[in-house]
């Protein structure tokens, strides 16, 4: 896929932007950082040429002013609540997330716990923070949060929580995930600096949606699917459209907060700066895309991919079906269907022509390669070792893996682990590979391939095992499957 984005451009360009911020406000400014900072996988899909970690490139920019605060909701830490993209607790993230940008020269300042109420996980987490050496607060749930104005900016509102000390200019105010209290923690500690007579703003980073692209452009439309399970939708910014005459896009969350977040801080300062929330914000990634039509055609892709997520999702708990439905008007929008993923629909032929799953996957040249379920391989496996080998310029009859490797490994999972299935999964191929590697130069050659698959699409007409899906994950491939369930006799 061709680049679509300028990544050094946007580097440069969003540092500045930040320190110019910095400098609308004396001595402080919190930077609420919605979104993921450093493995930000979608930015890098729907914008080709965006670096998953170019968030975190633009903040070692500024890392001599900068000061990074990591929220977490008390209530997720007693819900041990997960996330699905690397399958970790939101408070084992936290030290992920800490341990990342100190590895990067980052300064880490301090963990805060929100909505806090005695949670006993919470408790025994802030515990582990403190014996890590980790500075950590407490942000208590604010009864009428955030309508009632007057008790909020009050001793008794923001009042309550604990004062996070900082020592940097920029506080950058991240969070393992999507409802810890972010926001709540900016504005409370604007209240605390204030009566402190310290001079502090406030601003957000949101990559998506992309204020100065049309509302229903490929780029904004990926977005609301990738967030339809927090039915998030993208709107024109009608408090900007109001004051400066120009169309903006925001999103319904932030548009909804705007009369409430101008209210808290007219009653903190006398006055609000801020007259959209679209003035709120500080991104620049509309202003670094250099290949429109290349970046509406990776939107339209991922669109697709998201409605096969969601449908999966359906299929095995049906209270995911509203997310469907807003999916597939995504797609009617983009004007996008399933056929435009091409490998789908060969995937499909081979399966039907067969009567067996069936798999393809498109390589970065555009060659599509298939597999088929067998004795020993299920699809997914074999069009793996069949790109593999299409890579390696190895001929697709020789064998890479041994018979008498893979039959051991069979053994192994029916007769001692219980297994109905003989089938190798992906992780047990690539080891049962890397083994045959030792002696085999084609097995070798093979082996060296793995790093070009990553990115390529590949789609299954059936619902694949976790084990596999994780695999292909770390491949960093781009799994779509049909919503069909395999059961193994």
């Amino acid at each position: 896929m061709r680049a679509g984005f300028d990544n050094a451009k946007y580097v440069k360009l969003q540092s500045e932007h930040i320190r110019e911020r910095i400098g609308h406000f004396g001595d402080k400014l919190y930077l609420e950082f919605g979104g993921k900072l450093f493995d930000d996988f979608h930015a890098s899909r729907v914008l080709p040429g965006f670096e998953p970690d170019s968030k975190l490139r633009m903040l070692m920019e500024l890392s001599n002013q900068a000061e990074i605060v990591i929220v977490i909701n008390a209530m997720d830490i007693e819900n041990n609540k997960m996330r699905s993209d690397l399958g970790i607790t939101y408070d084992q993230d936290v030290f992920r997330l800490k341990e990342a940008f100190e590895s990067r020269g980052l300064y880490v300042g301090s963990v805060v716990l929100t909505h806090y109420a005695g949670q006993k996980a919470a408790d025994k987490f802030r515990k582990k923070l403190a014996k890590e050496g980790i500075q950590s607060y407490l942000h208590y749930t604010i009864e009428g949060y955030p309508s009632d104005i007057p008790l909020i900016v009050s001793d008794e509102g923001f009042g309550r929580n604990e004062y996070i000390k900082t020592k940097r200019p920029l506080v950058v105010v991240t969070a393992p995930g999507p409802g810890s209290g972010k926001m709540a923690t900016c504005l409370s500690q604007l209240y605390h600096d204030n009566k402190r007579g310290i001079k502090a703003g406030y601003a957000k980073f949101e990559t998506f949606p992309i204020w100065n692209l049309p509302l229903k452009h490929p780029v904004n439309l990926a977005y609301e699917a990738a967030t339809a399970d927090l039915n998030d939708i993208n709107m024109i910014d009608s408090f900007h459209l109001d004051a400066y005459g120009e169309t903006t896009v925001n999103y319904n969350r932030d548009v909804e907060i705007f009369p409430v977040l101008s209210a808290i801080f007219e009653k903190i300062y006398g006055e609000c700066i801020y007259k959209s929330p679209t003035d709120m914000g500080v991104n620049m990634a509309g202003n670094c895309i250099v290949d429109d039509e290349a970046c509406c055609e990776a939107s339209k892709l991922e669109i697709i991919r998201r409605y096969y997520e969601s449908h999966n999702k359906a299929t095995l708990d049906n209270t995911f079906q509203n997310e469907v439905y807003k999916i597939e008007l995504l797609m009617k929008q983009a004007k996008v269907s399933t056929q435009d993923l091409k490998i789908t629909e060969v995937a499909k032929e081979l399966a039907q022509r067969l009567d067996a799953p069936a798999a393809a996957l498109e390589l970065a040249d555009g060659q599509i390669i298939t597999g088929k379920t067998s004795e020993l391989l299920g699809a997914c496996c074999a069009v793996l070792l069949n790109a593999l080998k299409y890579l390696a310029g190895v001929d697709h009859e020789v064998h890479v893996i041994a018979p008498e490797i893979i039959a051991p490994i069979q053994k192994l999972k029916t007769n001692y682990f219980g297994s109905h299935n003989p089938r190798l999964h992906t992780d047990e191929v690539l080891i049962a590979l890397t083994i045959c590697a030792v002696n085999d130069k084609n097995a070798q050659r093979v082996l060296e391939q793995l790093p070009n698959l990553s990115g390529c699409q590949i789609h299954t007409t059936v619902m694949l095992s976790d084990v596999d899906k994780k695999v292909l994950k770390k491949l960093g491939m781009l799994l779509t499957s049909e919503s069909v369930i395999t059961v193994h006799r």
